[in-house]
């Protein structure tokens, strides 16, 4: 919510279309008393712009539908017919255009930023001096209906009928158009930097002012393009001209002979294809580097990602130890030389870099770049022998290897196409469910209720991704969701204090360790949820009421969310014990900033993360690890690490993979990237009633950041679980962003609707700060996950290396 929004919010923003209005009557008014105004007012090509902010104001505030703000669209219209008539009294000389128009439109919600026609189209109004009279629709289609409509969307809309306006000519434009359709009324060149195309349509003119006008808006943007191609030219070792434009002094020469010979047709197509041309001259000197920053920042990625592969090789599998033998005996001679190499091609290339003038951004590209494959190329004898090892392998082992790949990327690629179509994890959970049903039903020897739990889980969560992400207000779902976190945890509770009997549950529970620290704990936890969940239903009906929120609920609120957080480091460090205890202390938190079915959805989020420890213990204790084998052969699969953390195995990919799945869906469940405008304002005002961005901003962030520190804990506890280094998964999870990374680097849009190109630098850079923002929360969740003790289904044998 912008500013102006926010302190207008319980006010009609009208007001300021009258003041605006009424400074401008008082400044005529002072020109009967000043010359020199007067004067000013008098002088040719004067431009006065009249903003009227009222109707944007409460159209945000109140929504378009409002009382409110169809008051304030009358108040606009009166607006309009007293300039017009103030002007025509003042200046008596029938020799003023007028133009009425907005910037953007505005959704049904009071949001604007998407592709939708309701918010893209805007009115054109045009009349006075210079422009044309209405025209009789001569055919079905708009004289400018033409896909060249810079957003590519359908803006054929039909004119309501009840504007009576069925019969007449509607001349749709680009907002760009604007500009020189301006200055061409006042008689002035076109702005040096505009890129529109000058609608002729609206303007009143012979044949010969037309292509004079056209010729004139073409020169302005041709000039555009030959600055830029002189620039790009003065600074380039290897300048490639953009060819189509290479004769353009002769197009000019024949537009200008076919002019003095009263061709005007002939000589406006030669204008408008002239003009056409430099926009497409404007967009090739725009990108003239696209092609090398594309391809220096992608082989940039690549190269750490085969750096981060290399790292984890090293040093969190178990990779034949004659490999480091290998490589020790001619290691420092090689790296030397490479490395020498690496400075000298940098060397070589900052000085073509700085020959061309490129900014310093290009130098930190190449940089990184050639830093990453000279480590890569310094482990030369380590591929070498790592290739040896592959090769040495069974095809069995090779297909298991590519498969498993295939089915990494196909991973990822489903969650790049989750970011625009939220509904693909309904499908995902709906599908999982069933499969895991299955597949620990026939793995689970006997009678057993996990399949069922599990298969329950993720349909349970799978629908919350159908439901809108613009959350609706529900103040019941909220105060019942409390309910059901509670008896979620109280579950959690009874099978960890009864789960003696129970193998599968027995390592993540361990109830014979020693008696509860704090024994009324989790009766304190549930306590604290249900008064949050009072003080919702509280401090919505004094809203819903227009009353403020009292100093002491506000202190209340505070006090519930600062100690509930605290209360999990003084639970059991059991891990069922701790996830539990850290699942009821961040609800009262995250009830305390939800409006709607996002309460729910953290039960459903709670029960998944549950399910999914449940599964990996079963195929821990279904699945034990080998005995080792004294055979070189089979020692990368078995060893253990010192500190009793065993080595990755190809299988644990599925750890990493499930994470990125799960920390995707804890935005997704609730939200979108569309923009800050789809997270709704109102579920901070129980914290803060007074107008503060940064604080209100810090609110909604952190309620985002309550779902993603849960996945992470259930991650912690499962490496723990099953003794895999946390880092090594880490920088898995890094190479897997990456990837998204990457294909979301090349789906990074410069045309189109507001939201079509936020949204795609959005992902970009959402994706690119995923690894520093996970390894904070990693360090965040580490102060509740550092002490969690599980216990091993078989004591794991050691070997020294």
């Amino acid at each position: 919510m912008s500013l102006k929004t926010s302190q207008l919010c319980n006010a009609d923003a009208s007001f300021l279309d009258e003041w605006s209005f009424n400074q401008f009557q008082n400044l005529l008014n002072r020109s009967y008393d000043d010359s020199k105004l007067k004067e000013m007012l008098h002088q040719d090509n004067l431009v006065i712009f009249l903003h009227l902010l009222g109707c944007d104001s409460n159209g945000h505030a109140h929504r378009p539908y409002s009382s409110i703000y169809l008051n304030n669209v009358k108040v606009v219209d009166h607006i309009a017919e007293r300039v017009f008539t103030l002007l025509e009294d003042y200046f008596k000389d029938n020799r003023t255009a007028y133009i009425f128009t907005a910037d953007h439109g505005m959704s049904d919600k009071g949001s604007h930023g998407d592709g939708h026609p309701s918010n893209t189209d805007t009115p054109l109004v045009v009349w006075g001096a210079g422009v044309k009279s209405p025209e009789q629709i001569s055919s079905n289609d708009h004289s400018d209906h033409t896909v060249r409509f810079i957003d590519e969307h359908a803006h054929d809309m039909p004119t309501p009928i009840e504007w009576g306006l069925n019969g007449i000519e509607r001349l749709d434009v680009n907002q760009a158009d604007i500009a020189p359709l301006m200055s061409t009324l006042l008689g002035l060149p076109c702005p040096v930097n505009s890129v529109g195309n000058l609608p002729l349509g609206y303007i009143n003119m012979n044949k010969s002012e037309e292509v004079e006008a056209v010729l004139a808006n073409a020169k302005e943007v041709l000039n555009q393009f030959l600055r830029k191609s002189q620039i790009k030219q003065s600074h380039s070792l290897s300048f490639k001209p953009f060819k189509a434009l290479a004769r353009y002094s002769s197009v000019l020469d024949q537009i200008e002979a076919l002019i003095s010979v009263g061709n005007y047709e002939g000589a406006m197509k030669l204008s408008e294809n002239l003009r056409s041309l430099a926009l497409q001259g404007l967009h090739y000197f725009q990108t003239y580097d696209w092609l090398t920053l594309m391809s220096v920042i992608t082989l940039g990625y690549i190269g750490w990602m085969v750096y981060l592969i290399f790292h984890v090789l090293q040093s969190y599998t178990s990779v034949p130890g004659y490999i480091f033998k290998e490589q020790a005996g001619r290691h420092g001679n090689n790296s030397r030389k490479v490395y020498s190499c690496g400075c000298l091609l940098m060397g070589v290339i900052c000085v073509l870099l700085i020959l061309e003038h490129s900014p310093p951004l290009y130098h930190a590209y190449f940089a990184m770049t050639v830093f990453l494959w000279t480590q890569i190329i310094n482990e030369y004898h380590f591929i070498k022998a790592l290739w040896t090892c592959l090769c040495g392998r069974p095809f069995t082992r090779i297909l298991k290897l590519l498969a498993t790949f295939a089915l990494s990327i196909f991973i990822l690629e489903f969650l790049v196409n989750s970011f625009t179509e939220r509904k693909l994890y309904t499908w995902c959970f709906a599908i999982v469910g069933i499969v895991a049903f299955f597949y620990l039903s026939n793995l689970i020897p006997g009678r057993s209720g996990i399949p069922i739990f599990v298969c329950f889980a993720c349909w349970f969560l799978s629908v919350f991704t159908l439901m809108p992400a613009e959350i609706p207000d529900n103040n019941q779902l909220v105060i019942g969701s409390g309910a059901i976190i509670i008896i979620t945890g109280a579950v959690a509770r009874w099978l960890d204090m009864h789960s003696l009997g129970n193998k599968y549950w027995l390592s993540i529970c361990c109830p014979e360790m020693k008696r509860p620290r704090f024994p009324m704990l989790f009766h304190l936890q549930a306590l604290l949820v249900g008064l949050a969940s009072m003080m919702v239903s509280l401090s919505t009906s004094h809203r819903a009421e227009k009353q403020e929120l009292l100093a002491s609920h506000q202190l209340i609120n505070w006090s519930i969310a600062g100690f509930s957080m605290v209360l999990p480091l003084f639970s059991d460090n059991s891990l069922l014990s701790r996830l539990t205890s850290i699942f009821l202390g961040f609800a009262p938190t995250f009830l305390l900033l939800s409006i709607g079915y996002e309460a729910v959805f953290y039960g459903a989020l709670g029960i998944v993360l549950v399910a999914w420890i449940l599964f990996e213990n079963t195929l821990l204790h279904l699945n034990p690890v080998k005995p080792l084998s004294s055979s070189m052969q089979n020692m990368e699969e078995h060893l253990l690490a010192e500190n009793d953390v065993r080595y990755l195995q190809l299988s644990d990919l599925r750890i990493s993979l499930t994470f990125m799945v799960l920390f995707n869906v804890a935005f997704f469940g609730t939200g979108n990237f569309a923009s800050i405008a789809s997270f709704e304002i109102s579920s901070v005002y129980r914290f803060i009633t007074v107008f503060s961005p940064f604080l209100m901003a810090a609110l909604l962030i952190f309620k985002l950041f309550i779902p993603f520190m849960l996945v992470i804990c259930a991650f912690s506890a499962i490496t723990k679980l099953l003794r895999i280094p946390r880092l090594g998964c880490y920088f898995l999870v890094v190479v897997f962003s990456d990837i998204m990374t990457i294909h979301f680097f090349f789906l990074v849009k410069n045309t189109g609707s507001w939201m079509e190109i936020g949204n795609s630098i959005s992902h970009f850079g959402i994706m690119s700060a995923q690894v520093v923002f996970v390894l904070f929360l990693f360090a965040l969740t580490n102060i509740y996950t550092k002490d969690i003790q599980t216990r091993l289904a078989k004591p794991l044998s050691q070997k020294t290396m």
